[in-house]
């Protein structure tokens, strides 16, 4: 597929997604959201880690609320669960670790698109706007699933009501982001974050992504039994010998996969 809504490029086995629409602060279209899609699966493929981040001043204003773009999604229900859902649900379920890398504003349905990521790291002056209120609508794009699992019950029920902005350095407080990092070492940080991941243990990675996930829908009981199993796959990984024998060695281990 030819993109032209975002860029795509996979380096050093980090995949990076950027949103390619500055003029608009990077608002999701429909051809957004089908280029998305397909970067991910390819990235999935093609990739150690995959980034998502935006280009310009913002990482995703939301939902377009152009002209154009909002005739095309008079039925929102259609347009969540046909468009947004198969998007979200890549991005959720990659099998490699995914980082959204907060460049600017996160909004709307943009706001939600970063916390589908494994880990998110924003800019200091980046800000996260529930914003669906300000125009008569509830929190979507996953917002209502992960925003009480990350930040709480009552503030994630305070930033949906309210739609007020939250600092990235407040979202990290509040355990909604993993890190908020100064604008001069945003670039070199998140880069640095992918390239570590990008040379660690995918067995490990992807059963850590199983389990954690998995954890509020399980009794101690049934976590227990999940963990021994997972980690049972990780112990006939070669990642996990090599890991031994780095460590028997007194060396960086050099991960491969399986």
């Amino acid at each position: 597929m030819q993109y032209d809504a975002i860029r795509y490029d996979v380096d050093s086995d980090v995949a990076t997604i950027t949103f390619n629409r500055p003029d608009v602060m990077n608002a999701l279209d429909s051809q957004m959201r089908v280029e998305i899609l397909d970067a991910v699966k390819r990235a999935a493929h093609e990739a150690r880690v995959l980034v998502i981040t935006g280009s310009g001043r913002a990482f995703c204003s939301g939902q377009d609320l152009g002209s154009a773009a909002m005739a095309s999604i008079q039925d929102l229900e259609r347009t969540l669960r046909d468009e947004y859902e198969p998007m979200l649900k890549a991005i959720y379920n990659c099998p490699i670790p995914t980082i959204s890398a907060v460049n600017g504003a996160a909004a709307g349905a943009g706001a939600n698109l970063a916390l589908a990521a494994d880990v998110v790291i924003a800019t200091k002056s980046a800000i996260f706007l529930q914003a669906f209120t300000r125009i008569g609508l509830m929190p979507d794009a996953g917002g209502t699933y992960w925003l009480p699992r990350q930040m709480g019950f009552a503030r994630a029920m305070g930033a949906a009501l309210f739609a007020e902005p939250i600092s990235a350095q407040q979202a990290a407080d509040w355990g909604m982001i993993w890190e908020c990092v100064p604008d001069e070492e945003f670039a070199d940080h998140w880069r640095a974050r992918a390239g570590k991941l990008a040379k660690g243990p995918t067995v490990a990675y992807s059963n850590v992504k199983t389990a954690i996930r998995g954890t509020y829908d399980c009794s101690l009981e049934e976590q227990l039994a999940i963990e021994a199993k997972l980690q049972g796959d990780c112990g006939r990984s070669r990642d996990f010998q090599e890991g031994v024998i780095a460590f028997l060695e007194k060396r960086p281990a050099r991960f491969e996969g399986r």
